[in-house]
């Protein structure tokens, strides 16, 4: 198909009398629709635990009412269905609650974007006959499959080296102990070295550079300036040893959304983020996309330059502002989060309904317990160190989680906290040169109240720096607070990259200046953004 910024002005069903510019204006938003609309909407394949438990055991209903622990009333979740089906805001307003906490916005789950892929257009396969189709959203880990069990045996890991220095994983016994038995885990996703998990690499990503390093991304340390406001990156974080949720009234409670009365306890003294409670922290409270706008704030402080293929990079004339300049380098993070935040939600609501880590944690309670469920988790869990270890250090076989509330009140698959960290990397590479390399790299000390000098081998590039970044923030809001599962976060982020891709063919049309920019993928494939 034409390349939606081609043949301008003309286009189809063009108003009569319109002005020169006002023609272009018009052809170029209709291009750019017609060429989104030949992009193939692929099946939206879920993991089929929906249909396959009649208890619902498998899927998302925290806050519908439950009618005992760990089972949805199934009168309220024939409401809570029919909503999802209609999406209609009058069928959302009858769904039964069991407590006063609300449904997390199900309704931005039917939104529209005049600018990009429309949500449907992204999910499971490829279609053979149009190849422009985001292959991004595959079906999640089913309740009972090995890659569940391994899933959630990788998060009570996590939520038991909460509290311990990222720096000291190579020291800790937990750590150590936790590579071992991902080691033998078949279905771990995340990233080996020679075939194993060492502690060093516990809890990355795989995308390129996320090994290298220390494991906080420098976006997360470098001391930059928002204006002529100083920030140096050390944050209010929580008490250790303080976790939730690891009792039946409490987590019965919460599945319900009622308040358990709790609070986290703010540690008095302010340090950088360093361990797997500092990260949840932060995604606790943050605004969706600061650690974007921050990362831009630091790319300005450091110096990166361009992307080579900025039309501004080699002007001794001209810069840019408006267009290929901060305001833009702004506005587009914020525009980009918002379209990849409601794409995502699309997939939450009406498509997978994916349980949280804290029901898969509430599954393992009960049914050591003696109560029955239409389904389980693999044996592996049940037989895990992890599991064991968590039994012991809280009484209950419970996953601990960071947040007295658990997660938020809105299904797990993908997350936002990913899609928004995918989409916003990807306008950052945009704008800046990612091979650009961090001066004077740095790492906070054991207990994250200063920082020292990374002394290691391997350059720290921008793009390593932002892949870091997007797991250090999807996984703060996952791994670490116990509130989401490792795949969670992996598609997420590609979803997001394909949501910002794009955005950006659209935007594209926008500039009045030719350009040609390439950007290397998370896959390390290379895009290229042009309206030429």
């Amino acid at each position: 198909m034409t390349h939606p910024c081609a043949n301008l002005p003309s286009a189809p069903s063009m108003p009569s009398g319109l002005d020169h510019r006002l023609q272009h204006a018009f052809a170029r938003r209709f291009n750019t629709a017609t060429w989104q609309a030949h992009v193939a909407v692929p099946p939206h394949t879920t993991n089929g635990d929906e249909q396959k438990y009649a208890d619902k055991c498998g899927t998302y209903t925290k806050c519908v009412k439950q009618a005992s622990p760990g089972k949805v009333d199934l009168a309220a979740y024939k409401h809570f269905r029919h909503a999802l089906d209609s999406g209609r805001y009058a069928d959302f307003e009858l769904v039964p609650l069991g407590g006063t906490r609300t449904l997390n916005g199900p309704m931005a789950s039917y939104t529209y974007t005049l600018c990009g892929s429309d949500c449907s257009q992204f999910g499971d396969a490829p279609s053979p006959e149009n190849q422009e189709v985001h292959h991004v959203v595959p079906p999640a880990p089913a309740l009972a499959s090995h890659a569940y069990a391994t899933e959630l045996i990788e998060l009570y890991w996590g939520s038991l080296l909460r509290d311990v220095a990222f720096t000291e994983y190579s020291q800790s016994p937990v750590a150590h102990e936790a590579a071992k038995e991902l080691s033998n885990a078949p279905h771990y996703a995340g990233p080996k070295h020679n075939g194993k998990v060492n502690p060093e690499i516990l809890f990355r990503g795989n995308f390129h550079g996320e090994t290298v390093g220390p494991y906080t991304s420098q976006f997360l340390l470098a001391k930059t300036a928002s204006g002529a406001l100083p920030i140096d990156q050390r944050y209010v974080t929580y008490k250790a040893g303080i976790d939730y949720m690891t009792d039946l009234a409490t987590w019965s409670d919460v599945q319900n959304g009622i308040s358990t009365g709790l609070q986290n306890q703010s540690d008095p003294t302010l340090r950088y983020l360093y361990n797997g409670r500092s990260l949840s922290a932060w995604t606790h409270v943050d605004v969706l996309f600061q650690a974007y706008f921050t990362a831009l704030l630091v790319l300005q402080s450091i110096g990166a330059p361009p992307n080579p293929g900025n039309p501004y990079a080699q002007s001794k004339i001209q810069n840019g502002f408006g267009t290929f300049g901060p305001p833009d380098f702004a506005a587009t993070l914020g525009t980009v989060a918002k379209i990849s935040l409601n794409s995502v939600w699309y997939q939450k609501w009406p498509i997978h309904l994916r349980h949280r880590p804290e029901s898969g944690g509430g599954l393992v309670h009960l049914i050591q317990n003696g109560t029955s469920f239409d389904g389980s988790p693999d044996a592996a869990v049940f037989n895990s160190k992890a599991v064991q270890e968590s039994q012991k250090k809280y009484g209950s076989y419970f996953l601990s989680q960071a947040f007295p509330e658990g997660s938020p009140a809105h299904p797990a698959y993908p997350t936002g906290h990913g899609t928004v960290a995918g989409a916003c990397i990807t306008i950052l590479k945009f704008f800046f040169d990612g091979s650009f390399v961090f001066p004077s790299p740095q790492v906070p000390i054991a207990n994250g109240t200063a920082l020292q000098p990374w002394t290691g081998s391997g350059p720290l590039t921008v793009n390593g720096e932002l892949h870091k970044l997007a797991h250090n923030i999807s996984f703060g809001h996952g791994i670490h607070a116990g509130i989401h599962w490792r795949s969670d976060s992996d598609v997420s982020i590609l979803f997001g990259e394909a949501v910002a891709l794009s955005v950006l063919r659209d935007m594209a049309c926008t500039y009045a200046e030719p350009f040609t920019v390439s950007i290397t993928k998370l896959d390390g494939h290379t895009a290229t953004i042009t309206n030429q």
